[in-house]
């Protein structure tokens, strides 16, 4: 395959081509297959090529095809999933050292639900180790290097999922799945210019992910658009037995259903354009007007000002150790990449009980603090970070001094389980993108891919691609 603008197409338009015979998912698998062995491997995004899976999957779904049996949009449309998603017979490394070996003999649901829509599983994408419970201070923290943004590699391409960010931002693939804990998947989004849904808490099962922090751990997509995220969130969804923490809720999806009952109430919390990089808060005014076509925007919102970090902090800390102890305890931590992490563990095993408690009892105030806001907001809008990229070679803490490492919104929208949408809204330093974020209260991923839709129709910041791709 030649035409190279196939692969920063969005998956509904591969869907049309593919359904009408115009384009072979042979062809398009071998292809991303060779992107990712190459592009990928430079911008350290790949684990694992899953090459002979991947190729058997696509002769099988060019088959169906042709026959009349057309599962979903989905496919023959190729991806990939973060290392952290069990995969059957292929090594799981949860980006560490110590796992490199590690197989397990099942698949995620995850997995088998983008199986039955037909997707095609081409790789295990890299991530930062142990999705970052050890405490990672630098971009250098997985054993398969430091991800890279396609838009300038000599930046970092964002954590914990930083492979899915450099696969989707290269269009190396046309999704990927991710994972969100507290930030990763807005923030690899937003490195690499690509469009990002974290779901609310409990629709999309995490069985056969690796666990970091069980009270807030969630799977999402990452894509080219904000229409690919919700077509992949349509199949992913749903209750799962081997998931005592999902709902029974499923996100249904239909384009053109997607009609705007009355203006969409859009609030700007006070103080989220401050302390940010210039052309970061450029970009948001702009896209605020963008969306000010069929958005009431309210700005210098109240946001409550609660222990948002510190509770996230004492969370992770302790349940990452929890569910690490066994390496903590046989010191093997000293096999992690990352300097910090090889000690990071031990002072997550030895926090107080009382701060994990009193860390998990704010929750409940939190979320009705949250809540209270929604009564007047149909969704809260903030830059994803107050930065572009971070520099791949120094410690997060120097790469940009006085600017501060992002919104409260990330933290507080993970600690209270809702939903997040992120898109690129332009460039900063550097020829580095920004990105712009929706957040909205529980189960609202109709509303928010809805602003995503119609700001992504009305721009193309999203179809841009890296020179490096």
């Amino acid at each position: 395959m030649t035409d190279e603008s196939l692969f920063f197409t969005p998956i509904r338009d591969l869907a049309l081509r593919i359904r009408r015979n115009e384009l072979s998912p042979v062809e398009l698998t071998a292809a991303c297959l060779e992107r990712l062995d190459t592009a990928g491997r430079r911008l350290n995004a790949v684990a694992t090529l899953m090459r002979d899976s991947a190729m058997a999957e696509a002769r099988q779904a060019e088959r169906e095809i042709r026959r009349g049996r057309y599962r979903s949009l989905l496919h023959g449309i190729p991806y990939g999933v973060k290392d952290l998603l069990a995969t059957r017979g292929v090594p799981t490394t949860w980006g560490a050292e110590p796992y490199r070996n590690q197989v397990f003999d099942y698949d995620a649901t995850i997995v088998e639900r983008l199986r039955e829509a037909g997707a095609i599983l081409c790789a295990k994408l890299a991530m930062v180790e142990l999705a970052g419970g050890m405490g990672y201070n630098e971009a250098n923290a997985s054993w398969t290097g430091p991800g890279l943004t396609p838009w300038n590699t000599r930046f970092w391409s964002g954590g914990s999922s930083s492979g899915p960010g450099s696969a989707v931002g290269a269009g190396l693939v046309p999704f990927a799945i991710g994972s969100e804990t507290s930030g990763s998947i807005l923030t690899p989004c937003a490195f690499s210019g690509v469009t990002g849904l974290r779901p609310t808490y409990g629709l999309v099962s995490r069985h056969g992910a690796m666990a970091l922090c069980w009270t807030l751990d969630k799977l999402g997509p990452m894509a080219r658009t904000m229409d690919d995220c919700a077509l992949v969130l349509a199949a992913i969804s749903g209750r799962d037995e081997r998931d005592e923490t999902t709902t029974e809720r499923r996100f249904i999806y239909n384009r053109r259903a997607l009609i705007p009952r009355g203006r969409t109430r859009v609030a700007v919390p006070k103080g989220v354009v401050e302390e940010v990089q210039p052309a970061v808060r450029a970009n948001f005014e702009k896209t605020m007007e963008v969306i000010a076509g069929w958005c009431d925007v309210t700005r210098d919102v109240e946001w409550p000002e609660l222990p948002w970090g510190p509770s996230v902090s004492a969370i992770v800390a302790a349940e990452g150790a929890a569910a690490f102890i066994d390496l903590i305890e046989a010191g093997r931590v000293k096999e992690l990449t990352c300097p910090k992490d090889r000690h990071g563990g031990y002072s997550g095993a030895v926090l107080p009980a009382v701060d994990y408690i009193q860390a998990m009892r704010a929750r409940r105030p939190m979320k009705k603090a949250v809540a209270r806001v929604f009564e007047n907001f149909d969704a809260v809008a903030a830059p994803t970070r107050s930065t572009v990229a971070y520099p791949a070679d120094v410690t997060f803490d120097k790469a940009y001094p006085g600017v501060r490492s992002g919104p409260p919104l990330i933290p507080a929208g993970n600690l209270v389980g809702i939903p997040a949408i992120c898109m690129p809204n332009g460039f900063g330093e550097n020829g580095l993108p920004t990105s712009v974020s929706f957040m909205g209260p529980a189960f609202s991923e109709e509303a928010l891919v809805q602003i995503g839709v119609g700001y992504q129709d009305r721009t193309d910041w999203h179809l841009r691609r890296p020179p490096a791709a």
